[in-house]
């Protein structure tokens, strides 16, 4: 153990003067209290540091401890189902349900272990040892990075808690090594994969704006910016019980504690649509509010990542849920402040954008060290103040993801959700994706997309001739256009979380639904191009089945897309030979 002495305080900022060897990014434990910290700069003859708890009680002349190990939580199957700080020390389960300061204790969770490797194996990092049975996830006891030998002895079938020694290893210099359910990891340090694949799928949301016009792949990285009421942390609970990933990792950071509260009282409640039991068994959620001590809120992302990554390792798929980052980048920006530090573009430290992309950098789909296929996704969250997207969290963020969903706060007031402004969001997996939804009964998804959002675009530059000159003065092809697109808007884009039929929709139900509105446009144009009035099309009773499609035809009844879009053909026809027959 290194030692040091407080020599000067700022909120969770310190100095320290040495009396040995310490090195950035080691662990410290400081005062009575031994509050956990991290070295962030050493200097000569001391060091400064910022400390994760909080520091009143504080005063110079208070020790301080190096571990000379880097600052690292403890990672195992028990996670699951659990609720955390910043740390990743349990939220609930304490002493009082509150967490003491400088408490590290952690709650053992008993598991159904049965062991695959065998006494005499010798073991790699990554390698299989055991599993564990019990959960709606079933966890995996894998050889930790850095770590391996040969099997000295392993633990029978049973039930164990993740603490209790499992397997012990002997490496080839004679070293044993006993190993747990779980082990620790750094958290500021990526954990090792044998390889980064190429995205080939998505990541299937159930929100069709998202995953028609605007995909995020399968280990890929998506930012959720908007204003305050623009439904950002609805839209992340709704794409956590969703989305088509096996593990999701939900870190609120620095939000507001009553919105905080209700993410804690709702998921417990919130049903699995995969198991039919609570969402929670399958999640992982890190709480750090804006209450709550501002460097904690700093390291909350990396914890969540590195737990993330950890699922992946186990081959799952993983989505993380951020919100938000900005939050994160205010509390960067904060203790940049305390230190001192030349501010970059509105205060920010002028390390944003290398921190940002550190973290966003960190979403893969990966080959893992055991051979199997694991991804995390990341879904960040950003709340630019008053909607700017100028401002700078959300512009350094631009650069490092490659899916942007732009909330929109019109949109928003409107009651239209999800809030996603299609001229403003943008993919860039789209042609990566583009064979995975030709394989889903959609070889035209590339073109039905692009005339989704070129249809979009016309209303927008048509909507503003239309308050000059009025919507009746336009020629009937553009009034059909504002038509269409408004078709387009409420029946394919706007999807209730709070509708038992229409909260989630599969590819197959989007790419139903996509093709017979498209239809009902392109028959549309044939119609008007063949003299039929405009105001027979918008009178059409199909017209008024698609606007109602969504709510009506559930997942189950997908085929009844086929008989609408007979039907739509039929009372098509019918229009052009009445007007065929008048002439």
């Amino acid at each position: 153990m290194t030692e040091a002495t407080v020599s000067w305080l700022s909120g969770p900022v310190l100095r320290a003067h040495t009396t040995g060897r310490f090195h950035v990014s080691d662990a410290i434990l400081v005062g009575d209290n031994r509050l956990l910290g991290e070295v962030i700069r050493v200097e000569t003859g001391g060091i400064v540091a910022q400390v994760y708890e909080d520091t009143t009680g504080l005063r110079p002349g208070d020790h301080v401890t190096s571990s000379s190990e880097p600052l690292s939580i403890r990672l195992r199957p028990g996670l699951l189902g659990n609720i955390f700080d910043g740390l990743l020390r349990p939220l609930a389960a304490m002493p009082g349900d509150t967490v003491q300061p400088g408490m590290r204790e952690t709650v053992p969770v008993s598991l159904r272990y049965r062991p695959v490797a065998k006494q005499g194996d010798h073991m790699h990092p990554g390698q299989l040892i055991g599993e564990f049975g019990s959960g709606v996830v079933a966890g995996k006891h894998l050889v930790p990075p850095g770590v391996g030998g040969e099997i000295v002895s392993i633990a029978g079938e049973g039930d164990y808690e993740d603490d209790q020694v499992l397997c012990v290893l002997r490496a080839d210099n004679g070293i044993e090594t006993q190993l747990d359910g779980g082990h620790d990891w750094p958290i500021r340090r990526p954990r090792p994969v044998a390889r980064r694949m190429r995205p080939r799928e998505p990541l299937v949301t159930g929100q069709r704006i998202m995953d028609t016009l605007f995909p995020v792949a399968r280990g890929g990285r998506a930012a959720l910016p908007g204003g305050f009421g623009t439904g950002k942390t609805i839209l992340q609970e709704s794409l956590a019980k969703w989305c088509d990933a096996d593990v999701i990792v939900y870190v609120g950071c620095g939000e507001r504690g009553n919105e905080m509260a209700e993410v804690l009282n709702e998921f417990p409640t919130l049903e699995d649509p995969r198991s039919g039991k609570p969402l929670l068994d399958r999640t992982v959620i890190i709480a750090n509010t804006s209450n709550m001590p501002v460097a904690a809120r700093e390291a909350s992302i990396y914890t969540g990542i590195t737990v993330a990554e950890y699922f992946r390792d186990q081959g799952l798929h993983v989505a993380l849920m951020a919100d938000s980052t900005t939050r994160w980048a205010e509390a960067l920006r904060e203790i940049s402040g305390r230190l001192g530090e030349l501010p970059g573009e509105q205060g920010f430290p002028a390390y944003l954008s290398s921190r940002l992309a550190e973290f966003y950098e960190r979403a893969a789909h990966v080959e893992t060290l055991q051979g199997d296929e694991g991804s995390v996704t990341i879904i960040g969250a950003v709340s630019p103040p008053a909607g700017d997207f100028s401002e700078p969290v959300t512009s350094q963020t631009k650069r490092y993801v490659r899916c942007f969903w732009a909330l929109d706060r019109d949109r928003a007031q409107a009651r239209f959700f999800p809030a996603i402004h299609p001229l403003n969001s943008y993919s860039e997996d789209v042609a990566a994706l583009a064979r995975w939804w030709q394989a889903r009964g959609n070889p035209d998804w590339m073109d039905h997309r692009r005339q989704i959002l070129t249809l979009l675009e016309q209303r927008a530059r048509l909507e503003r001739m239309a308050r000059i000159v009025g919507k009746d003065a336009l020629p009937p092809r553009q009034q059909l256009t504002l038509l269409s697109a408004d078709l387009v808007n409420e029946a394919l884009l706007r999807q209730s979380a709070f509708s038992s039929v229409d909260r989630y929709c599969s590819p197959e139900r989007q790419t139903a639904l996509m093709q017979v509105i498209l239809r009902f446009v392109d028959r549309a144009a044939q119609a008007l191009e063949h003299d039929v009035d405009l105001e027979r099309i918008a009178a059409m009773p199909v017209l008024r089945r698609l606007q109602r499609a969504s709510e009506e035809v559930p997942e189950e009844k997908v085929a009844q897309f086929r008989l609408l879009m007979a039907r739509l053909d039929e009372e098509f026809d019918q229009l052009e030979r009445r007007e065929s027959h008048a002439r």
